[in-house]
């Protein structure tokens, strides 16, 4: 299994976010248990491109503090939602022995939506934990309706939702 964290970057944890204090305690816990196991942790970052703020040399762009990589963590960056956009990371996982990916981070609605529907359509077996991954409230629905229509709805489907004891339990923790 490898577990990929997608933008918790610092221009984009915010306490703005559905369940903020929960997905963040989660999500620490959850890499923190994949350290201790020996699971490979990949990290993601969004970069919107030269002078938006959110790119490389941006304050915004770099992963938060409390979850910085470790020496020998992939980290990759991306300028589109999906992460197998990313040809270089692509490679990688579709040279993995191991086809379980458990994804957690930001935003539901896209980053992590773009990247559970390729995980699926390349044959992973993708895996949400519970409260590990949020949003901002938008135009048409509050951030925790979303977080609820992606988790509960739209992934039935194409990924094994679990409750974060469980996906601790499938870290070894």
């Amino acid at each position: 299994m490898i577990l990929l964290v997608i933008d918790m970057q610092k221009g984009l944890v915010d306490r703005d976010l559905y369940a903020y204090d929960t997905f963040v305690d989660r999500t620490l816990r959850l890499v923190d248990a994949a350290r201790k196991s020996g699971v490979e942790v990949i990290f993601f970052q969004h970069d919107a491109g030269q002078d938006s703020g959110m790119s490389d040399g941006d304050e915004a762009f770099e992963i938060i503090d409390a979850l910085a990589p470790k020496e020998g963590e992939k980290v990759f960056a991306k300028t589109i939602n999906s992460c197998f956009g990313n040809g270089t990371f692509r490679e990688y996982m579709e040279r993995q022995d191991d086809k379980r990916l458990m994804i957690i981070g930001l935003q539901t609605n896209y980053c992590i939506d773009c990247t559970v529907k390729s995980a699926f359509e390349r044959g992973f077996a993708v895996i949400i934990p519970e409260g590990t991954n949020s949003t901002f409230d938008n135009d048409y629905m509050t951030a925790e309706t979303t977080v609820r229509y992606y988790n509960e709805d739209v992934w039935e489907e194409l990924a094994d939702a679990v409750t974060f004891e469980e996906a601790i339990a499938m870290l070894g923790g």
